[in-house]
C-alpha cells in the first residue's frame, strides 16, 4: 500500500511531535504493508513561496536514520488554499516531485469559487489532489464530480468509511458513486490506519477497488501517470457496516 497523506514529519505541525513518536507508527505501517509513505505537513498557499523545504529535508533525513527501511519516506505538503491564485508549480511543493499537489480548503468549508480555483491550478500543469472532501461542509457528490471533471484527483481519509456521522455517510456515498481515486490515513501519529480501510474493502469483496484505492492510483500519481477509474462500491448493508466498524475498533 501507499499512503500519500500523513503528518509524521516530526515537530513541524499538529502531527507527530518527535522522531520517537513517529518511528513506532512507521513500524506499525510497515507491518500493515505500507511500502511508500508521503509526509505532508500543513502549509498555507499564501506561504508557498517561503515553504521551509531545506529544513524539512533535514528533518526527514534524521527521521530516515531511525525509521525502519520500509516504508520509503517521501516529502510533500498538505496545502491549504487560503487565498486564490497561489503559484504551486515548484516541484518541492508536490507529492514526491510528482507534479501533483495535495490541497485542502480552509475552515473545513467549500469556499466560493472552489471549482474555478481547482481548474486554475490544473491549467498551470499541476494536478490538484483534494484531501478529504467528505469532511467539508457544503460538499456533495455533485461538487466532487465537478472537481474531478476539471482535473482534480480525490483523496478520502480511511477512517471516514466507518461511523454514522454525516461525514462518514458522505464518504460511503462517494465510494458508491465511484468518485474516490485514492484513500490515505491522514494520520497525526495516532491510530488512523490505511490497513483498516483496506481490510474493510476486502471484507465487502471490493478487491479490485481496494487495490486501486490503496496502492495502484497512489503509485500512478507519484509516477506522473493518470489515475485509473474506480468502480462504484455498494456499501449500504447496515449489518456489514456494523461488523466492519467492530473490525476497525478492534484494530485501533
Amino acid at each position: 500500500m501507499i499512503d500519500i497523506h500523513t503528518h509524521l514529519l516530526p515537530g513541524v505541525d499538529d502531527g507527530s511531535p518527535s522522531v520517537e513518536v513517529s518511528v513506532p507508527v512507521l513500524e506499525r505501517f510497515r507491518q500493515d504493508g505500507v511500502t511508500v509513505l508521503v509526509c505532508t505537513p500543513h502549509l498555507r498557499a499564501t506561504e508557498a513561496a517561503r515553504a521551509p523545504i531545506d529544513r524539512h529535508r533535514a528533518i526527514l533525513a534524521e527521521l530516515v536514520k531511525q525509521a525502519p527501511p520500509v516504508p520509503e519516506l517521501v516529502l510533500g505538503w498538505e496545502i491549504m488554499l487560503d487565498a486564490p491564485g497561489a503559484d504551486l508549480r515548484a516541484p518541492h511543493l508536490h507529492l514526491g516531485d510528482s507534479g501533483a499537489a495535495l490541497v485542502e480548503f480552509p475552515r473545513m468549508s467549500v469556499p466560493p469559487g472552489a471549482t474555478q480555483e481547482i481548474l486554475r491550478i490544473r491549467m498551470t500543469g499541476v494536478t490538484p489532489v483534494i484531501a478529504h472532501p467528505e469532511r467539508y461542509h457544503q460538499c456533495t457528490p455533485q461538487l466532487v464530480h465537478e472537481w474531478r471533471s476539471v482535473g482534480a484527483v480525490i483523496q478520502m481519509d480511511a477512517v471516514m468509511v466507518f461511523g454514522n456521522a454525516p461525514m462518514s455517510r458522505l464518504a460511503r456515498k462517494l465510494l458508491e458513486e465511484g468518485l474516490v481515486d485514492c484513500i490515505a490515513s491522514d494520520t497525526h501519529a495516532d491510530q488512523r490506519s490505511l490497513r483498516a480501510a483496506r481490510d474493510w474493502l476486502e471484507a465487502i469483496d471490493a478487491h479490485e477497488q481496494a487495490e486501486l484505492l490503496t496502492s495502484v492510483n497512489a503509485r500512478r500519481l507519484l509516477n506522473r501517470e493518470a489515475v485509473l477509474p474506480v468502480s462504484p462500491i455498494p456499501v449500504t448493508d447496515r449489518g456489514m457496516l456494523t461488523k466492519l466498524r467492530s473490525l476497525f475498533m478492534n484494530r485501533s
